[in-house]
């Protein structure tokens, strides 16, 4: 068993953390791009568009649009793209269930931190059938700034009430990760991404494949 430390809230980030649905974002990424006849490839993508905010994303794409709400709107196509193709796909990580089962049983409040839209968000959650389980909920249409910065997980802890340094988060990307860590949390990586071993190296506590196996104190 695999042993966490205490913590006064459980602060989760979505997307490759309570599912390992990184892949099916990826397609729908790509999809949208040839749809767009935008001419960037997988590699130029993620190196130099995939980061920040889905406005963030989308200004990089559309530099001619100059408005928050023409950026919003071409981003909710591609959420819509992802929702429509694969949303009925996904399934939560092994143990996710009874973990959140476990921590709503003592008590512990679950805060979600996504840089997703609320539509995704709600999506995932009732497909996944979890939704009792959080006690609160930030998706990335209610920051300004994206992971890594922290403002997101400091916006979750808020919520709850719960200072950041009492709070354990949940992570299966560098830029979660380090976007936690400046918000002061401990972070537990899932090896949805990346090695157990090489979550352990960008300072996760401890790394987990899913969620079976982890025993709370």
């Amino acid at each position: 068993m695999i042993q966490l430390p205490p913590a006064k809230a459980y602060i989760f980030d979505m997307d490759g953390t309570i599912t390992d649905n990184m892949h099916f974002h990826h397609e729908a990424w790509m999809k949208f791009i040839a749809l767009k006849k935008l001419g960037i490839d997988a590699a130029t993508f993620e190196r130099d568009y995939h980061k920040g905010t889905l406005i963030e994303v989308m200004a990089r794409f559309f530099p001619t649009l100059k408005t928050e709400e023409e950026l919003r709107q071409v981003g909710n196509e591609k959420e819509a793209l992802y929702r429509n193709t694969y949303g009925h796909l996904l399934k939560p990580l092994p143990g996710l269930p009874l973990f959140l089962a476990q921590l709503k049983e003592k008590n512990i409040p679950a805060g979600l931190a996504t840089m997703g839209d609320q539509n995704n968000l709600d999506m995932t959650l009732k497909q996944l059938n979890i939704e009792t389980y959080f006690h609160s909920t930030t998706g990335g249409d209610q920051v300004e700034k994206g992971k890594p910065h922290p403002e997101i997980f400091l916006r979750a802890a808020e919520k709850i009430g719960v200072d950041p340094q009492d709070c354990l988060a949940f992570e299966d990307t560098q830029s979660g990760i380090t976007a936690a860590q400046a918000a002061g949390m401990q972070v537990v990586g899932v090896a949805t991404q990346f090695s157990l071993e090489k979550l352990l190296d960008l300072g996760c506590i401890v790394s987990v494949k899913d969620f079976e196996n982890i025993c709370l104190k």
